[in-house]
């Protein structure tokens, strides 16, 4: 825990994926709350997409983050500044312009999460 993913669209070919999950885990484990080999993270490539009302026109990435509950809306707050910033140095260091950046925190329910290593 926590789980990463990381959607972005496919006109984004400058933008190097491994990088920037390297960095927005790094902004997680930086924040002190979780450890690197608890998180997972992962990164879709979007090649059906629209923005607005033109297909391949516009760009995004968008970070969505889910973990476990119980941390406060100020923690969530300053995850969700974390990342947007690791993804925003990201965006601008692979020359990407007039990317929307976006992230969101969510909550998974203690009690209807499951995990076993096997």
């Amino acid at each position: 825990m926590p789980h990463l993913t990381l959607e972005y669209t496919g006109n984004l070919a400058e933008l190097d994926v491994r990088r920037t999950l390297v960095s927005l885990n790094t902004a997680l484990m930086e924040s002190g709350h979780f450890e690197g080999r608890d998180i997972k993270s992962r990164a879709f490539r979007l090649s059906d997409y629209l923005v607005g009302d033109s297909f391949g026109a516009g760009a995004f990435a968008h970070v969505t983050l889910r973990l476990l509950s119980g941390r406060s809306t100020e923690v969530k707050a300053d995850l969700a500044r974390r990342l947007l910033g690791a993804l925003t140095d990201s965006a601008r260091r692979n020359g990407a312009t007039a990317v929307q950046l976006t992230v969101e925190v969510y909550d998974l329910e203690r009690l209807s999460y499951a995990k076993a290593i096997a």
